[in-house]
């Protein structure tokens, strides 16, 4: 899979978002209401990327990802307690039912811990549900431990969240379009 930043307009993008979306409301029963800025996915402080494989007709658009920076969120108590300061936090992760079981989740995924901490991030967060059982699984078999509720949905009974520490990268090689 060729992973891509584009921006959050870019029309791969509105498919794979739209798509996500369909699922969430047969999983949960509604659409993700949690407020997201297009601007918050724009080097330096976000990103968001599109993975593609070929298919019959060029270059199909399978998967998406993305993450969008903090700084001291409130609500991160535990992590800032370890001495973290600087998050990413995981949006928008999603693949094409027709091509799960590929490892392209996991390929993204592991994209977007490289390219948060390229950015100066120590951890990654993210907020998933209990109707999300491979994304649990995924998260948890990738070093995501299970942190205290956050964000938009935090008050809500499936939510579950989680986070997982990065590897110092030098700052010296960052490129924010990769």
């Amino acid at each position: 899979m060729r992973i891509e930043r584009v921006d959050y307009g870019h029309p791969d993008a509105v498919r794979l978002i739209a798509e996500v979306q369909a699922e969430y409301v047969v999983r949960y029963g509604g659409a993700d209401k949690t407020p997201l800025d297009p601007l918050m996915f724009e080097p330096p402080t976000g990103s968001f990327f599109v993975g593609y494989v070929d298919g019959p007709e060029g270059e199909e658009p399978v998967a998406s990802g993305a993450w969008r920076s903090h700084v001291d969120h409130p609500d991160l108590v535990s992590l800032a307690a370890a001495g973290v300061r600087r998050t990413a936090e995981v949006k928008r992760m999603y693949v094409a039912a027709t091509h799960r079981g590929h490892g392209h989740a996991r390929a993204m995924l592991s994209h977007l811990e490289r390219t948060a901490a390229e950015s100066g991030a120590e951890a990654m967060v993210l907020e998933t549900g209990t109707a999300q059982p491979e994304a649990i699984a995924l998260y948890t078999s990738s070093g995501y431990e299970a942190i205290a509720p956050f964000g938009h949905y935090k008050d809500a009974p499936l939510n579950r969240c989680f986070a997982k520490r990065l590897p110092v990268v030098s700052r010296t090689r960052l490129d924010p379009t990769r």
